[in-house]
């Protein structure tokens, strides 16, 4: 599927029914996946090719027990919204279903991608952001900055 194909999700609630009923999905901001067709990161501090993409886990992990799973989500979303405003417009969210290969200098998971699966658009970027933006109260302080 061409990136011209693969949907697009639009809202936070598309991502989470996703997300709720498969595993191995991941994350990844880039500038998509005909550029990352050859399935590797480069390490922005030394420029080494990694063995895998950077990107981060969807599947809901043990330890977030009963809470809400589109909260798991928007804070995942919201991990990396930063990238477009550090490495340009052009890069953007999108879910890959994959299996983690190794783990990169930040201990970010390194996936091989098997397949590329939807877009993520601005509107359930901005409802993530909305939403953690919102357990400020009870999180403490994220430390992300605007601009």
């Amino acid at each position: 599927m061409s990136e011209q194909e693969l949907p697009t999700l639009r809202t936070l609630a598309e991502l989470v029914d996703l997300v709720t009923h498969r595993r191995g999905l991941f994350v990844r901001w880039s500038r998509g996946p005909e550029a990352d067709a050859r399935g590797r990161s480069r390490d922005d501090l030394t420029g080494t090719r990694m063995s895998g993409l950077s990107a981060n886990p969807l599947d809901v992990a043990a330890w977030w027990g009963d809470r809400p799973v589109r909260l798991w989500v928007a804070r995942r979303l919201h991990d990396y919204c930063h990238l477009p405003r550090e490495k340009g417009p052009q890069v953007r969210p999108w879910v890959l279903e994959g299996e983690e290969v190794d783990r990169g200098p930040d201990n970010e998971p390194l996936v091989s991608c098997q397949r590329a699966v939807a877009w993520i658009g601005e509107e359930a970027i901005a409802e993530a952001t909305a939403l953690v933006e919102d357990q400020s109260h009870d999180w403490g302080p994220l430390r992300r900055t605007d601009g």
